[in-house]
């Protein structure tokens, strides 16, 4: 066998981040069998072999600067204030830091003093004694607690993390129990609500309710506690209480199935970071964007907000790194999470990946494996809440190589649905098992951007017969990441592929039987002609908001397409709106623009406002709060 060297630096990271390449160890056992040519050598060290080339790819995994274990540290409390330690002596920077106020506030804050401290070789003091007389906003000098906000920046001003910490004392300090990530309100039923939270130290906490309380059995960082026993389309205020701090918020439970109460709830997606450095990158988020549409839905009183994917820039081989860009995108919505369930969806930037150098700027990249511990799938269910009520993988279907093996990702938590009064949302993920390497599927294997495979496809099936079975069931929402018609920057990709049939997943070798128009035709037809009550495709991926009546009218295919062809029954709206703050996209010309109703790159903020048989979609700038459109969807 030939030598062959490892090609350093393959980035997948942001701005500022630093990879130093390694090796993956896994022994053959390992490897997915639905892959092909990945083997590993004596050393259990992995490579990707082209049958095409016979050319040789060893795999290189980055190692970023920042993670969310180096950055969202525990600091140390000293006689002055606090003291962090990186434990890396590359890193220069600014710890900026201020109290939150000692005031009622429904969605709390901290405010920056001006002075702050400077990191040097990985090391920073707090001098919190700036803090005192006027400036004490929390009554630390008279409580002997407080809460602290604080914003770790690089030595080029790049912000890499907000963090939060509580302190106890008055000097010498002391870091006391923290809620580092949440509270957040998930899954919202009539009678339930599930409250999620992680601390810096293990603990047993409670959630008081009503005179009700709720814990965990045992001690730990991360909690998903379930409050039970609520009474429908009722306001709640919910206690936290962790170590002997507490927190107070309020909730609203869902009304009763099938109830005609008029709602409102608010859509969007794609917040990876955008142009104009500060709050528009705080390392792979817009959080600057994210924000205002949080603010603005809660002001409009959405119920629940859904979001459908591109959170971050993602698109790494690091789980650190993933984890601190979902740890910036909570950190951003925090304040309005408190109060109502934000759902979310998977979208291709949540991409995590091995990577095989092949040479090429980015590799041959592939789902990260081993499935059960490191998939993209499995780090999103990790740091998400959603109803557990989907697919569980792709084992099973017609292409499984071994059906006594798990040979697939587990689905987790990027697949399922939810209701709400008189409406049904269902989720989907059209970017499981990715290989965004797409040229590379044919020989490695994997599955393109916005396929929906066999397994899921059949339970979407199922799930919508159920739904439209339900009486207190009026209007079904679906939502995916990837439109089923792009019209602006992804002609190239989503279900259309510039009308090429070809692209579609190989499972060990072998391409499965339907190409993406095929599959897209069949998803339509689920929801148009199997079908009463789905009233609107809700997509994203678009760095824009778009309108379109998808008819019989509608030009779906390229020219001299061959293949059977979709008759629509009746009018399917897609909704599309990408516009939460990446860098956006221009519409461009496509055979079903004529379908497009109306097209906008404004920032857009989508609120969908149900009354009974009635829906009218109100959408608007978040940034200016202009109204760029307002139109009822039915009458």
């Amino acid at each position: 066998m030939n030598k062959f060297s490892i090609i350093t630096l393959i980035f997948f990271s942001i701005i500022n981040s630093f990879a130093q390449e390694k090796q993956i160890k896994l022994n053959t056992k390992e490897i997915p069998s639905v892959l092909s040519g990945v083997m590993s050598d004596s050393k259990d060290s992995l490579y990707f072999i082209s049958v095409k080339t016979g050319d040789t790819s060893w795999i290189n995994n980055s190692s970023p600067f920042y993670t969310l274990d180096n950055i969202r540290i525990n600091p140390a409390g000293t006689d002055k204030g606090l003291f962090f330690d990186f434990n890396n002596k590359d890193f220069y920077g600014i710890v900026y830091f201020g109290m939150y106020p000692n005031n009622p506030s429904r969605y709390p804050q901290p405010v920056l003093f001006n002075k702050n401290s400077k990191i040097i070789q990985g090391k920073a003091e707090i001098d919190l004694s700036v803090l005192k007389g006027k400036y004490d906003i929390a009554n630390l000098a008279e409580i002997g607690k407080a809460k602290l906000g604080y914003r770790i920046v690089n030595n080029y001003g790049a912000i890499i993390y907000d963090g939060v910490i509580n302190i106890r004392e008055t000097g010498p300090f002391t870091v006391d129990t923290t809620i580092i990530s949440g509270p957040f309100v998930n899954i919202i039923t009539e009678n339930s609500a599930t409250i999620s939270f992680e601390t810096n130290y293990s603990c047993v906490p409670i959630i008081e309710v009503s005179g009700s309380e709720y814990s965990t059995k045992e001690s730990d960082t991360n909690h998903e506690i379930i409050v039970t026993n609520l009474e429908p389309a009722t306001d709640y205020t919910y206690k936290v209480q962790y170590g002997n701090n507490q927190l107070v918020f309020s909730l609203k439970t869902a009304p009763k199935s099938g109830s005609k109460a008029p709602f409102t709830f608010a859509y969007t997606s794609d917040s990876r970071y955008g142009a104009g450095g500060g709050e528009r990158n705080i390392y792979g988020v817009n959080a600057y964007i994210m924000k205002r549409m949080a603010a603005l839905a809660l002001s409009e009183n959405a119920s629940f907000f859904q979001f459908t994917g591109d959170m971050i820039n993602g698109y790494s081989s690091s789980i650190g790194q993933t984890n601190l860009e979902y740890a910036n995108w909570k950190r951003s919505v925090t304040p309005y999470w408190h109060h109502i369930p934000f759902y979310i969806g998977a979208g291709n930037h949540e991409a995590l990946t091995n990577v095989f150098n092949n040479g090429t700027s980015y590799g041959i990249s592939v789902d990260k494996f081993p499935y059960d511990k490191n998939s993209a799938e499995q780090l999103f269910s990790k740091n998400f809440v959603n109803p557990l009520n989907g697919p569980i993988s792709e084992d099973g279907a017609y292409y499984d190589p071994n059906s006594k093996k798990v040979d697939f990702p587990k689905y987790g938590e990027t697949v399922y649905y939810y209701t709400y009064g008189n409406i049904a949302m269902v989720v989907l993920n059209s970017n499981y098992w990715y290989t965004p390497s797409i040229s590379m599927i044919p020989e490695i294997g994997g599955n393109p951007l916005s396929y929906i495979m066999d397994n899921q496809l059949d339970w979407f099936r199922k799930t919508i017969e159920k739904l439209d079975s339900n009486s207190d069931i009026d209007h079904i929402f679906v939502t995916i990441h990837t439109p089923a018609f792009p019209n602006g920057g992804h002609a190239n990709k989503d279900m259309w592929y510039f009308g090429n049939n070809n692209i579609r997943p190989t499972v060990a070798g072998i391409p499965v039987n339907k190409g993406i128009i095929e599959r897209r035709d069949e998803f339509l037809d689920i929801m148009i002609n199997k079908s009463n009550k789905v009233a609107i495709l809700l997509c994203g991926d678009e760095h824009n908001y778009s309108r379109m009546k998808i008819t019989n009218k509608t030009n779906m295919y390229p020219e001299n397409y061959s293949g059977k062809k979709l008759k629509v029954s009746r009018p399917l709206w897609q909704i599309t709106n990408g516009s939460a703050g990446a860098p956006y996209y221009g519409q461009e010309i496509l055979p079903w623009s004529e379908s497009v109703n109306f097209f906008s790159t404004q920032y857009a903020l989508t609120l969908f406002d149900i009354d009974g048989e009635k829906i009218r979609l109100r959408v608007i700038n978040p940034d200016t709060l202009e109204e760029i459109e307002e139109v009822f969807l039915t009458q």
